[in-house]
């Protein structure tokens, strides 16, 4: 079973990170994840049983990959600690600012987030000035069989501080639900100017694929038919 690594070369080296945040403890993190993902889905398969990737609802695989990522960058970084507050904000805290390093609303942290939205363009529950990063995933549910399916992977990773006139409030059909917020155009545009990591999609590859062999066959036809016309001759 492929085992999803971190493309090194896609880690933004001008990338300004706040808190003593390094590269690699983004890139660390990152491979946690992976690491998981492989040790698990092996596990899965020898058993005959789907990967976690497929059985896993997306709303509930980006909430277990940002727990991780908050898990793992906590013990990579040099400064940040798990806010101990029950659905406290932010998900990462300055270690000691803050009384057994609980708060329900913080300034001093970043907030995890995780997507499989191209951009990072992910729902909040609400508008906040805060360092907000995001992880972009995208998951393989198409390549038949299911044993031949790449590995999750992360393709982009933001992480910017925004305030709250940088977010939409969305709009509720109905009564039921938590109100959510999501940075507007010129927010996200904002965020995605932090960029910390990007990395070729299975998608971006897929279109690479597909142009690179439209232009052979191209390039098979003209060779073709300039070989008929020759023998004609």
């Amino acid at each position: 079973m492929q085992k999803a690594t971190v493309d090194k070369a896609g880690l933004n080296p001008n990338a300004v990170l706040p808190f003593e945040l390094r590269l690699s403890d983004i890139e660390n993190a990152m491979q946690d994840v992976y690491d998981f993902f492989h040790d698990v889905n092996s596990l899965l398969l020898a058993k005959g049983l789907q990967r976690l990737d497929d059985m896993t609802r997306p709303a509930a695989m980006s909430g277990m990959i940002s727990d991780m990522i908050t898990g793992s960058l906590a013990r990579f970084s040099r400064s940040l600690v798990p806010n101990t507050h029950f659905n406290g904000h932010p998900d990462l805290v300055v270690r000691g600012r803050y009384p057994n390093n609980a708060v329900a609303e913080g300034a001093d942290g970043v907030e995890i987030k995780s997507t499989r939205k191209a951009g990072g363009a992910v729902d909040t529950h609400g508008a906040r000035n805060q360092w907000m990063c995001v992880f972009v995933y995208e998951v393989d549910l198409i390549t038949e069989p299911a044993a031949d399916r790449r590995p999750m992977q992360f393709t982009e990773v933001y992480l910017g501080q925004v305030v709250e006139d940088d977010f939409r409030r969305n709009k509720r059909n109905t009564d039921k639900g938590t109100r959510t917020a999501t940075l507007h155009k010129e927010g996200i545009a904002k965020l995605r100017g932090s960029w910390v990591y990007r990395t070729e999609s299975m998608v971006q590859k897929q279109r690479a694929e597909r142009a690179a062999a439209r232009a052979a066959a191209r390039v098979a036809a003209r060779e073709a038919k300039s070989a008929a016309k020759a023998k004609k001759k």
